[in-house]
């Protein structure tokens, strides 16, 4: 049996040498049987080391016991247990990098390799850290966010955070991609790559491009930053946090849209945003800021019959849709180029 690593303080504190052999043992996945045989005691002896760890740690059962030895980092998923010596690169996971995408819906993978998430709401557990990166996330937190009102009756959360790091685990490394402390759940930092960090990491350097009067380069940034999207963010997923991601994530790919297509404006390359703005108009027919863009472009490019298209089509779907006239600043696009208002309708500025 290998030596066990010094471990949390509260599993070191409250059990004795061997109790800690048999929950490390157990967080293996060992029987009964099979604990009395890597130990060299009897069965019934483990049998009641077992009764005495649920007891003194206030579990409920040998689940829970698994659940805790690799929340205090006793064992963590894979083969084998951790190795004596102090724990050293703590807050790093060797191994290949994992990647979770939200920006569609939600995947995991290593190396290329597809990773399996489990049902829905595990998925949902591990795009709640996957987008809260860098901070921990309450069981609370989660408990609100992935079950709303419908919550679960019994402690599922460290279940799924079990089975979550079973399956992100590459098994080239000792250490587990998700950690927890008094604070809660998080992704350890570094150990995965998420692109919604980095689609907003490229959107913060195009705008940069932009100030350092540099529209191509801002553009070419912006294609990449939108080229992260594969469908709708997180579809599928349940509970209010996705509900609310895929909001803000699809509006996020609006604006940023917008942000291509007024630079494109600039470098006279109204071909290629004329034909992403009628792209997004169809997507998302009632965002009248999208119309609006989209009749400037025609405009612009010499299509003043088609932009008034656009108004009226709009016009007609808000009334029809939502029941309302468009809004001022539709309204006040539509008669600069009725007017042929060139000047008015200047784009605005891209700098943030």
């Amino acid at each position: 049996m290998p030596t066990i690593a010094t471990i949390g303080p509260l599993t070191d504190t409250v059990l004795e040498r061997r109790e800690r052999e048999v929950l490390h043992s157990i967080g293996c996945g060992l029987r009964d049987d099979e604990i009395a045989a890597a130990l060299g005691i009897p069965e019934d002896t483990v049998a009641g080391h077992v009764a005495r760890i649920l007891a003194k740690l206030g579990l409920r059962d040998r689940a829970a016991a698994i659940v805790h030895a690799f929340d205090c980092g006793l064992v963590v998923p894979g083969d084998g247990p951790r190795t004596a010596g102090p724990r050293t690169g703590v807050g790093r996971a060797a191994g290949p990098k994992v990647r979770i995408s939200a920006l569609g819906p939600l995947q995991a993978s290593a190396d290329g390799r597809p990773l399996k998430l489990g049902h829905l709401r595990q998925q949902a557990v591990l795009a709640a850290l996957a987008l809260c990166a860098g901070r921990a996330v309450s069981q609370r937190e989660l408990l609100d966010g992935v079950w709303g009102m419908e919550q679960p009756v019994t402690n599922v959360v460290p279940v799924y955070v079990y089975r979550l790091r079973k399956a992100l685990h590459t098994g080239d490394g000792p250490h587990s991609l998700i950690e927890h402390d008094q604070c809660g759940y998080r992704l350890v930092p570094g150990a995965a790559e998420v692109d919604v960090v980095r689609m907003e990491e490229l959107v913060v350097e195009a705008g940069a491009a932009v100030r350092a009067g540099e529209p191509a380069e801002a553009v070419h940034l912006c294609s990449r930053a939108l080229d992260l999207f594969r469908g709708e963010p997180l579809s599928g997923l349940p509970g209010p946090l996705a509900e609310l991601e895929r909001l803000r994530l699809t509006e996020r790919r609006i604006s940023l849209v917008r942000r291509k297509s007024e630079l494109q404006i600039r470098l006279g390359r109204l071909s290629e945003a004329t034909a992403e703005l009628v792209a997004l108009s169809a997507a998302h027919p009632l965002h009248e800021p999208v119309a609006a863009m989209l009749m400037r472009a025609l405009f612009r490019g010499g299509r003043q019959a088609d932009a008034l298209t656009v108004f009226d089509r709009t016009r007609h779907r808000l009334s029809d849709d939502l029941g309302m006239p468009p809004s001022r600043m539709l309204r006040r696009t539509y008669e600069m180029i009725l007017r042929g208002d060139e000047a008015s309708l200047g784009l605005t500025s891209t700098t943030r």
